[in-house]
């Protein structure tokens, strides 16, 4: 059967994908198998959210508040795989994210099998570069919305190259769905619209009134299901995607901190970390003007897979940037920057190839021995980078809720076996919610700050509840001990560790 000839095609193309794909999975399980999948706290909420949908809540978190922080897919996913298989996110968690990783590779391979110039030699390098890339390794040992992220840019890579061989309505609406998607599994899916719509516009193939018309279309699909999240938002809680305020880092200093991922990414050690300014302008420059120049001069290469690629780098790279700069988010970092990686390291290094196919014999060897010459140190960084992690994971645990530092804690071993501790209906105050329902299923409020006089006078109102102190995430904002005993004269405590303790007023 035609179908049949089609896959066994497929297969047979992609075998060394396959074998990559397969590598990337068994190593991630290897990073996970001591405590399982990494979780933080916003994997709470994507849990939480899950768990609510299947408990008939509606798209809220732990504390039963309507979820804003985050776009609704990763939890509404997580949520169907929890219904349909019946099994927990958490305890699904390192085969999800090992089987996401492994379509990542696939697709990787897919993508570089189908460059102008191939190269099984650097496909390989390729994917085992990413098989065992410290980067992702950290991203897909967490229970994060990246995982899935990652995936929708390279469908995105895939579609929009499948739309530009012919323009068709049918392709781009491909296109522009899987854009939607990617929007509501991170804000920062709206990259893809950018990226989209910048290769719509400086298309050459597409005349005025079409590429008029294209992007319109494109735009339109794409932010629809982000305008129905943002939309659910505002009607929850009155504001778009909950509180943001001005950033306190310059762009010159966003311009380091990415530079350092980059340093990180390259394998390079910290002391090159005075090179990180340099290396973003460098990478930004280089890309914006291979971009150009395809677009302008080489115009038979604009609509080929390195172009594509080379696009989303441009408007993701600026966009992180640029943004962290306007707005306030943790320090640009490998998980902010997470989805950079494929493109960035296709990017850097698909020229290579015609570079090297072009050259006379004697020069071609010698171009070639230097390129895996320096492929393999790169392997050889990475390798160092990933025993260093594995050797930590192996003896701790993935770092986070599952690992050693809070499986071993005293206190969590009293909340785990002593639930009958908090009685039923009596509030919970402390400085880690998540970390509460990560341990104990129960919803919990965060200690007021003293700065918050609504805050302040709901907590005095309060007759009897407890308290719960985790030592291990100090937060100065927050009331202390002392300052709470100065506010509920009966405060007395239950459990105390060198961890933390439990309390009760």
């Amino acid at each position: 059967m035609p179908q049949n000839s089609a896959v066994r095609n497929f297969l047979v193309r992609h075998t060394d994908s396959l074998i990559a794909a397969c590598v990337g999975f068994f190593v991630l399980t290897f990073y996970t198998r001591y405590s399982g999948i990494g979780i933080s706290p916003d994997s709470i909420m994507y849990i939480s959210g899950a768990r609510n949908l299947n408990a008939h809540k509606g798209f809220t978190y732990f504390g039963d508040k309507p979820l804003v922080a985050f776009p609704l897919f990763f939890p509404t996913f997580l949520g169907a795989l929890l219904f349909i298989t019946g099994v927990d996110p958490v305890v699904m968690g390192p085969i999800l994210t090992g089987l996401i990783f492994g379509c990542v590779i696939l697709l990787t391979g897919v993508i570089i099998e189908r460059f102008a110039f191939k190269s099984k030699l650097y496909k390989w390098v390729i994917l085992l570069g990413i098989a065992l890339s410290p980067s992702l390794l950290e991203i897909y040992s967490m229970l994060w919305s990246e995982t899935l992220f990652i995936l929708w840019t390279l469908i995105f890579i895939i579609a929009y190259r499948h739309y530009v061989i012919n323009h068709t309505t049918k392709a781009l609406l491909i296109v522009a769905t899987v854009t939607a998607f990617a929007c509501v599994t991170r804000y920062a899916g709206v990259t893809l619209i950018g990226t989209g719509g910048m290769l719509l516009l400086f298309d050459p193939q597409l005349k005025l009134k079409a590429k008029i018309k294209h992007i319109l279309v494109f735009g339109l699909v794409s932010i629809s299901l982000l305008v129905t999240n943002l939309i659910y938002n505002n009607l929850a809680t009155h504001t778009g995607t909950g509180p943001r305020y001005k950033s306190l880092t310059s762009l010159s200093e966003n311009m380091h901190y990415f530079g350092t991922v980059m340093c990180d990414w390259f394998t390079f050690p910290p002391a090159r970390y005075n090179l990180a300014f340099s290396i973003t302008l460098l990478l930004v420059v280089a890309f914006i003007a291979a971009f150009l120049y395809k677009a302008f001069r080489k115009k038979t290469s604009y609509p080929s897979y390195e172009n594509i690629v080379t696009a989303f780098f441009i408007v993701f790279g600026l966009f992180m940037i640029i943004s962290a700069t306007i707005s306030r988010y943790e320090r640009l970092n490998n998980r902010l920057l997470s989805p950079l990686f494929i493109p960035f390291i296709l990017g850097c290094s698909y020229w290579l190839v015609p570079f090297i196919q072009k050259q006379d014999i004697k020069v071609k060897r010698m171009f070639t021995v230097l390129g895996m010459g320096i492929g393999l140190l790169f392997l050889y960084g990475e390798y160092q980078n990933d025993y260093q992690r594995y050797d930590d994971q192996s003896d701790y645990g993935t770092p986070g809720y599952t690992d050693d530092d809070w499986n071993k804690s005293d206190l969590i071993k009293v909340m785990k076996t002593h639930p009958e501790i908090f009685k039923p209906n009596l509030p919970v105050y402390n400085n880690a919610c998540e970390a509460f329902y990560f341990f104990t299923g129960k919803s919990s409020e965060y200690i007021p700050k003293p700065t918050e006089p609504k805050q302040l006078k709901q907590f005095d109102a309060k007759p009897h509840g407890y308290i719960v102190m985790f030592n291990k995430l100090p937060d100065p904002a927050l009331l202390t001990i002392p300052q709470l005993q100065q506010r509920k004269k009966q405060l007395k405590p239950l459990y105390q560790f060198e961890d933390g303790g439990i309390y009760e007023f």
